[in-house]
């Protein structure tokens, strides 16, 4: 029988849901391979991978996914690396780059778009470079890591997750963890999964961890210690509680009445998600 196979976002807002797998006993009961929000997404569907990291735009596309329960990656305030940046006043906006890294923050740009920002923008993919973007567009969406280290005083920007909560007033979902149904009758009995995965998440924001992560990822990303924790504590919310559903509900909602994604299936959570033995 084979190991399930993990595929992980590698932007700092993940090391404290990587914790366990990394520097505890977790990781030796998997196989961890790094990437993209969208590829992750990809390698689930394909059936590369057996639990993903998957962009909350993700869900709406790829079959038969059940979703841990209690661990995200979401904001109820100011998010920091989903960013709208900006050459001319928003309203002036007629071109946009979407960083072609994520399907959710691209999804969100269209759907503040055409319900609160105005419609009638053209949009069009690019690789996450904001200077390549603006020397062609009047705006560029940029999301995790380039988001972070991008020098705010230059530019016009929109935190969307702030833009969300303004105009809705609920958090918003970026990814959660998801399992192809599947794959849990492909392997023997490991333990409780959503346990494993809350866990991690649980000892990834432990003070002496995120103490080791702001040493780690600040030097990575020319950041200041205090400005990574302050990200991995309050701008990014890793729970999925009630108020989390309720936001990703009307994500979907509304990204389908604006065409940005397919009407999304009902949320499946599982409370113990267990691999089944193979008889």
């Amino acid at each position: 029988m084979r190991r399930l196979r993990i595929s992980a976002i590698s932007y700092l807002n993940t090391a404290p849901l990587m914790w366990d797998f990394e520097h505890g006993e977790a990781g030796r009961d998997f196989d961890i391979s790094y990437t993209l929000p969208s590829a992750c997404a990809r390698e689930l569907e394909a059936g590369t991978a057996d639990i993903g990291i998957i962009p909350a735009a993700a869900y709406t596309r790829i079959p038969d996914l059940v979703v841990i329960p209690d661990v995200a990656i979401a904001s109820r305030r100011p998010v920091r690396s989903i960013l709208l940046v900006s050459k001319v006043p928003v309203e002036k906006i007629c071109t946009v780059a979407l960083d072609t890294s994520s399907m959710t923050s691209v999804a969100l740009t269209k759907v503040l778009f055409e319900k609160w920002l105005g419609g009638g923008r053209e949009f069009s993919s690019a690789e996450p470079h904001i200077d390549k973007m603006l020397a062609t567009h009047d705006a560029g969406l940029l999301i995790g890591d380039p988001a972070l280290q991008v020098d705010c005083s230059r530019y016009v920007t929109l935190d969307l997750a702030e833009e969300w909560i303004r105009y809705t007033g609920k958090p918003f979902v970026f990814a959660f963890w998801a399992v192809r149904e599947a794959a849990l009758h492909e392997t023997e009995y490991l333990q409780d999964l959503a346990a494993v995965f809350q866990n991690s998440r649980d000892h990834g924001l432990e003070p002496a961890t995120l103490d080791h992560i702001a040493r780690e990822w600040g030097p990575r990303l020319g950041l200041a210690e205090a400005s990574v924790r302050s990200y991995l504590t309050d701008n990014i919310y890793y729970k999925f509680d009630p108020a989390c559903l309720e936001g990703l509900r009307l994500f979907y909602r509304y990204a389908a009445e604006v065409g940005a994604l397919p009407s999304a299936p009902e949320i499946r959570f599982a409370d113990a998600i267990k691999p089944c033995i193979a008889q």
